[in-house]
């Protein structure tokens, strides 16, 4: 029996277990904000509220990140998720650890049928995707987190059980030294697709399996590969089914091979079947060692409702997808960054209850959209019906000849940031301000990121305002949580040089006009005729004091 060589595990970061104050006084202390759960999108919210000074107690049942062992699960992080990790002050480790990219290939058999760029429509500081595996990443956001010093971090605590109220939460704990209770204003659940948290309220997930199995090979090879995302539709060194192939930090390969409905997932993932599969796919000479060899298996599910009384549901207990496109990581933690600033200005009462109703009217119908987009490619990739089966052959017998069949392929539709629906806290839907580089009237630079790093205030950009208007403005919205910049002009405000590329990308036509930017870099709000009043009734409405 042949032997294979697997890479020495790694040496994951582990905080100690500390008794919490609780324990040793026997009194239950009201915190306002209590998180659940530090993955990806409960570390997010954490350093999100604690960069806006903002405190919190973050609960974990484990003391270290990722998972135990060397899986990468989550690895493909997207420019909005990048853009939130610039302003909470970490892009720059995980660009300098990870793999940056942007161009992918999709062939069928040994036929390319397309290519895509994904730079093409980006205007962003941060690149479109990049690649790193998800223990970094919260390894990443834990130090973070314990440099900005006001997040009350407690590993080894397990959240028991819950005890909703009508204003706040009573929360048991369970910890290696015993138990204690703590009541929490807002309790946010980020213990993910399995919350206990979510069974023990009886609320339906609506949870759905799918029959169609993969299994992940994380591997480094000596020989490297194209950096770039390969996608098989109908390998033929795979039997005909999917593979996906995407370059790691550390030399790290994820290889994803699609598997036969009935497999058994025990022997697909032997390292001998493994390392047969890589030599079918890379010649009987490859040189390699493996880092990790799992099965897995697809399930979603949505609630109905992300608010429940003074709990929120946030990432995976909120909502799972199929991995197809990187919509499920990216999407809590984008979750994270919708409600920290909405939790910020209520904590700071600068806000209303209602602010936070916005939180589900906004990341709910991004889910619904993400749980959709998944599901077409998930029936793509593994068509159900001899028709499904007739129309995905011609599909790709056609994208290799005509342009316009191209984008019917659907291997996976890439995570993008979700617009939000119009809604009477935002009357014309929201859209994302990407994170263009931008320069003062001095000739220094800037983002939308920097422009929104401190504090927690909207972005009221001003294109040539008149500088009667523009004293005006300041006067009045002097106590209201926003900061007035212009964009060329002498308006006496802060003034940015005009920017053709940043007009354009807000939907700017004449100047004069005005843009309410939100904390998440969201448009709110467009004026043509910006008078102070109108701008401070815009600012009302997006910050939902007009409910």
């Amino acid at each position: 029996m042949e032997s294979f060589h697997f890479a020495p595990e790694y040496e994951l970061p582990r905080w100690p277990f500390q008794p919490p104050p609780e324990l040793r006084s026997g009194q239950v202390v009201r915190h306002p904000i209590v998180i659940a759960g530090a993955g990806p999108a409960g570390l997010t919210l954490a350093c999100d509220l604690a960069q806006r000074g903002v405190r919190a107690v973050l609960l974990d049942e484990d003391d270290t990140v990722g998972v135990r062992g060397a899986s990468s699960r989550g690895i493909c992080y997207a420019q909005k998720s990048l853009e939130i990790f610039e302003r909470l002050g970490i892009y720059r480790r995980i660009a300098d650890k990870g793999i940056t990219w942007s161009f992918g290939r999709t062939f069928s058999g040994e036929e390319e049928v397309y290519n895509f760029n994904l730079k093409t429509d980006s205007v962003s500081a941060q690149p479109p995707f990049i690649n790193l595996q998800q223990f970094y990443l919260e390894w990443f956001l834990v130090d973070r987190v314990l440099e900005l010093g006001l997040t009350d971090l407690r590993w080894k605590n397990r959240v028991a059980r819950i005890h909703p109220g009508d204003d706040g939460v009573r929360i048991e704990v369970e910890t290696p030294a015993g138990c204690y209770a703590i009541d929490a204003g807002h309790l946010i659940d980020a213990t993910g697709a399995n919350s206990a948290i979510r069974t023990q309220l009886g609320l339906d997930a609506h949870t759905s399996r799918s029959t169609d199995r993969w299994c992940i090979s994380d591997v480094r090879f000596k020989k490297p590969l194209p950096v770039e995302r390969w996608t098989w539709v109908d390998a033929p060194f795979n039997e005909g089914r999917a593979v996906w192939q995407h370059l790691m930090a550390d030399g790290v390969w994820r290889i994803d091979y699609q598997m036969p409905e009935d497999c058994d997932t025990a022997h697909i993932s032997k390292p001998e079947v493994a390392g047969a599969r890589l030599r079918e796919q890379l010649g009987p000479g490859v040189e390699f060692e493996f880092v990790w060899i799992g099965p897995y298996g697809y399930r979603d599910h949505l609630l109905d409702r992300f608010r429940h009384g003074r709990v929120f549901f946030i990432g995976d207990s909120a909502h799972v997808v199929s991995p197809f496109g990187a919509r499920g990581g990216n999407s809590g933690i984008q979750d994270a960054a919708n409600l920290g600033w909405k939790l910020a200005l209520v904590m700071q009462g600068q806000a209303g209850d209602a602010l936070l109703d916005t939180y589900d009217a906004e990341r709910r119908p991004a889910a619904a959209q993400n749980l959709q987009v998944t599901s077409r490619t998930a029936r793509f990739l593994a068509p159900r019906s001899p028709a499904e089966h007739t129309l995905r052959r011609a599909v790709v017998a056609l994208a290799a000849r005509h342009p316009f069949a191209r984008a019917l392929v659907n291997t996976g539709r890439m995570s993008v940031a979700n617009d939000y629906p119009a809604a009477r806290h935002l009357p014309a839907g929201g859209y994302t301000l990407q994170n263009l580089p931008l320069r003062w009237s001095d000739g220094s630079p800037t983002t939308p990121m920097q422009l929104l790093a401190d504090g927690t205030k909207c972005l009221g950009l001003w294109f040539a305002p008149a500088r009667a208007q523009a004293e005006a403005a300041a006067e009045l919205t002097a106590s209201l949580p926003l900061q007035l910049v212009a964009v060329g002009g002498e308006s006496g405000l802060p003034t940015l040089k005009p920017d053709e590329t940043l007009a354009r990308h807000l939907g700017i036509e004449s100047p004069g006009s005005f843009c309410l930017v939100r904390p998440d870099a969201y448009r709110a709000a467009l004026l043509s005729e910006p008078t102070p009043a109108a701008i401070a009734a815009a600012l009302r409405t997006a910050l939902a004091q007009d409910t």
